[in-house]
């Protein structure tokens, strides 16, 4: 791949615990990590490997990569790299929701950094002064690129600043599905019923580098010790042991999901190495 690529791994609970509750309708904003919301909102795998190795069967016709992932089918209307770039757009998407008074909510994902923004607290004013159908989801991996939380806010509390602004925040295990997706379905109803944003701090960790698929230990970025507990959180294999344990599923019936999920991602791999790249008259198609 000849992109930059910002992986998901270690984050996947917030993105389905959230998405999984989502009409199709319901509109989605996302940021650079953005590849979970991405599958858990529906959207074709295939597309989207494609897209990343610039392919001009992929979702963004090759020209967008990794940052710059887009499902209008499932209304996940474009990431952007920016930080914080996605949050007033989310906001005037549901201010258009309202404008309309259709049944449709936002959900925007976005990364503590962004909270460091001042379209950040703009947004979420304007936002709250209009009631709109919005939920404001941080995932908190503690870390804006190799910039631990702690040297970047006073306040590690990111989820109070719902308490200024008087609106319902929380803070939760993002690892932990079951509870993103309770806390979510809390302020998905309040939004679809009228009663404007909330905000979710969920609290996380990505188990690879800022961007590519090292661990950030061999630089020295992060220590291994932080790193190996992390990854003992893994929100897959708490949700594993839950169903197990809870007899939700057996061993047997699990073994043949996880079967039917690799062959989705070795077909989707091979669609997306088969594709062609861009043409030389494609440079100037979707240019405006």
């Amino acid at each position: 791949m000849r992109c930059p690529v910002h992986l998901y791994i270690g984050q996947e609970a917030i993105a389905v615990g959230v998405c999984v509750q989502l009409r199709k309708d319901d509109y989605v904003f996302s940021y650079h990590r953005n590849h979970g919301h991405m599958l858990a909102k529906g959207a074709d795998p295939k597309l989207m490997f494609a897209e990343l190795y610039g392919k001009r069967t992929g979702c963004s016709s090759g020209k967008g990569g990794s940052t710059h992932m887009i499902s209008s089918e499932h209304t996940l209307w474009g990431t952007s790299a920016i930080v914080g770039g996605g949050i007033p757009i989310a906001v005037g998407a549901a201010l258009s929701i309202a404008m309309k008074n259709e049944d449709r909510v936002v959900a925007v994902f976005f990364g503590d950094g962004a909270v460091d923004q001042g379209t950040f607290f703009e947004s979420l004013n304007f936002a709250v002064l209009k009631k709109l159908p919005v939920l404001f989801l941080c995932e908190n991996n503690f870390y804006a690129t190799n910039s631990p939380q702690r040297v970047r806010q006073a306040n590690l509390d990111i989820h109070k600043i719902a308490d200024f602004f008087n609106i319902p925040g929380a803070c939760i295990d993002g690892n932990n599905v079951f509870e993103v997706y309770r806390q979510a379905a809390s302020g998905i109803e309040r939004a679809r019923q009228g009663g404007g944003p909330s905000f979710i701090e969920a609290r996380t960790y990505r188990c690879r580098t800022h961007v590519g698929p090292e661990t950030d230990i061999e630089k020295g970025f992060r220590a291994k010790e932080e790193v190996e507990a992390w990854m003992q959180k893994c929100p897959y294999k708490q949700f594993k042991a839950q169903l197990l344990e809870n007899r939700m599923i057996d061993e047997k019936d699990l073994q043949a999901v996880e079967k039917k999920v690799d062959a989705e991602i070795e077909e989707a791999f091979s669609f997306a190495l088969q594709g062609p790249f861009p043409q030389e008259e494609d440079l100037y198609k979707d240019v405006y």
